[in-house]
């Protein structure tokens, strides 16, 4: 079964979150649980924590199709030890954010070592970081996310991923998001059958599909290895449909998130319709 949705405004309250992805037709989406430029943010009320609930089972939205996003100012392997320690106060919120609410995974952006690090010691701050957070909360996976490898970002080779799961305490608690577009402009060839097989044959083997957690479905406006951040809609990027089609037709894909984050929400209703017409 596939689950596809979109990254969905909570505006209002995150109890509006599953009333705006029923309304576009989705089976899935994600939604930052509170406002993306702020490191605080009040605590969410009973009120809201219950109408979530609420309108999550009225419309058919269990936990294992729903992907939260934390905080983008959030950098859990930031070099030095103030902005680390807000990073990790305000990951340890988002836990416990989806904790109240029910869920079972928050997906991050692994973080950034800015060039006052090595990638490797900035990897093992991202790990130390997650184990903290799993220490502090229960029964939320953490999802690392695959990044473009934009800037001094982490996360753009399978084996960053496979470097933070290996630290990881407890693995049962830790997985993995993989975005198309991230994937493609990192240098993994997604837009041929041929290079789709190739690279989730090394994501198996370097990171193993039991770790997949969700993936983002995203067009990119930016090349082939350009590690540049950029998404684009459905048919307007430099991808192209073939790897979209592969995704919806290939089981090892379903039973999770698959979120759109393309940039014109007014287009998300008909970009779900074009990917589940794509089923054989």
């Amino acid at each position: 079964m596939k689950y596809v949705g979109a990254h969905i405004s909570a505006a209002g309250g995150v109890e509006n979150a599953p009333v705006n992805a029923h309304e576009i037709g989705a089976k899935a989406f994600a939604f930052f649980t509170k406002n993306q430029r702020q490191w605080v943010s009040p605590p969410l009320t009973r009120k809201s924590i219950d109408a979530f609930r609420e309108n999550c089972e009225k419309y058919g939205f269990k936990p294992q199709q729903i992907l939260p996003h934390d905080s983008y100012l959030i950098n859990l392997g930031a070099p030095d030890p103030e902005g680390l320690g807000r990073s990790r106060h305000a990951f340890n919120d988002e836990m416990k954010r989806c904790e109240q609410l029910g869920l079972d995974r928050l997906n991050f952006h692994p973080g950034s070592h800015l060039e006052r690090i090595t990638e490797e010691q900035s990897l093992d701050l991202i790990a130390e970081s997650v184990n903290i957070a799993l220490s502090k909360s229960n029964g939320v996976t953490a999802v690392i996310e695959n990044t473009a490898g934009q800037g001094t970002n982490l996360g753009y080779r399978f084996e960053h991923l496979r470097y933070i799961i290996d630290r990881i305490e407890d693995r049962s608690r830790v997985g993995v998001c993989i975005d198309t577009c991230h994937a493609f402009t990192s240098g993994y060839d997604l837009s041929t059958a041929e290079g789709f097989r190739k690279v989730f044959d090394e994501f198996e083997r370097i990171v193993g599909f039991k770790y997949l957690r969700g993936m983002h479905l995203n067009e990119s406006k930016k090349a082939f290895g350009t590690r540049v951040d950029r998404h684009d809609s459905l048919h307007k990027g430099e991808l192209g449909d073939e790897a979209f089609g592969l995704i919806m037709n290939d089981p090892r894909f379903d039973g999770m998130p698959l979120i759109l984050e393309t940039p014109d929400e007014t287009l998300w209703a008909e970009e779900i319709k074009y990917l589940y017409s794509q089923q054989r």
